[in-house]
């Protein structure tokens, strides 16, 4: 584990790290992510939908989100965050610096950590101290004393494992084994799975296996297996990005949702070698056309809208959100 440095001139810091979690909370988390950025230009960044809930620790500036998926809540600043699961973007803003850990929380982990099922927190931001109270306050403090990426992650670490044998005492804190089987599969098929098939794997009608599903995690089974495919399909274009070769395309170009380069003797479905019709049925789309909708329905924008808006922190490394 290492920081991933961009160097853009004297007193630019761009610094990002992507950390496995302690072997004590793995089955509570995908992924830390630490970011710090100062003297940068500013950004604006969306939050997409993905299979975890999101919690932020600041560092040094609050974070700024301008709107969230739910459209009625208001802008804010925070400096801890906590998010459920949500099928808008949220759009965030800073001014030139930022830094932070995100941790991709499983929904699975909830009630471990949270104490309350993800499905209360479904489609909406939380300051998360009004939530988790004045363990996560103490834990913010010690991560912002820390020296270094390894420090960081190590106190959240130790919150976590804390706060999760804290709510192991209660017994409301276990989900239902069929709903840990059920979100497990759509993850395994990567969203792939029918769900008149999830449902008769369980052995539950497909009305019962939507409510107790929604009512546990804040989204239909339907919804979920979206969310899942799509956060696969993103993941798999920022790969490609990274990987190159790729232009970035004219703001025009992703004004329009177009595919640069599709003139004539171009390869229809391609936007300078990112692939999308591959991508898009590699992905469990129909077709490109289907995954197009998808991205707009989920990200607010197409892909290679979204690709454009996001080209600066894909380079850099510091995308919010990893």
């Amino acid at each position: 584990m290492g920081p991933e440095t961009a160097s853009r001139g004297a007193g630019v810091v761009d610094e990002s790290v992507r950390a496995a979690p302690g072997d004590a909370v793995r089955p509570l988390v995908g992924w830390y992510s630490g970011y710090r950025q100062a003297g940068v230009p500013p950004m604006r960044h969306r939050g997409l939908p993905s299979p975890f809930m999101t919690l932020i620790l600041t560092i040094d500036d609050p974070l700024t989100v301008l709107a969230h998926p739910d459209p009625g809540q208001a802008p804010g600043d925070f400096r801890l965050l906590l998010g459920g699961l949500h099928t808008a973007p949220a759009l965030i803003t800073h001014d030139g610096r930022q830094s932070g850990v995100q941790i991709a929380l499983s929904p699975l982990a909830a009630r471990a950590v949270v104490g309350m099922p993800a499905g209360e927190l479904a489609q909406i931001d939380v300051a998360a101290d009004d939530v988790l109270g004045r363990d996560i306050v103490d834990a913010h403090d010690r991560l912002r004393a820390a020296e270094d990426w390894p420090a960081r992650f190590a106190a959240v670490d130790e919150w976590l494992v804390a706060v999760a044998a804290k709510n192991a005492e209660r017994a409301e804190t276990a989900i239902p084994a069929e709903l840990t089987h059920a979100w497990r599969l759509l993850l395994r098929s990567h969203g792939t799975l029918p769900i008149a098939d999830l449902a008769e794997e369980l052995g539950w009608s497909a009305r019962r296996l939507s409510g107790r599903f929604t009512a546990e995690f804040g989204l239909t089974p339907k919804a979920a297996a979206r969310v899942i495919r799509f956060d696969r399909a993103r993941r798999r274009l920022t790969d490609r990005a990274r990987s190159g070769p790729v232009d970035v395309w004219p703001d025009a170009d992703a004004r329009h949702g177009s595919e640069p380069g599709q003139g004539p003797g171009s390869e229809p479905g391609t936007a300078r070698g990112l692939g999308l019709a591959a991508l898009a049925v590699e992905t469990g789309y129909y077709d490109q056309a289907h995954m197009d909708r998808e991205f707009n329905a989920l990200a607010g924008c197409p892909p290679v809208r979204w690709l454009a808006e996001e080209f600066r922190n894909i380079q850099s490394g510091a995308a919010l959100g990893e």
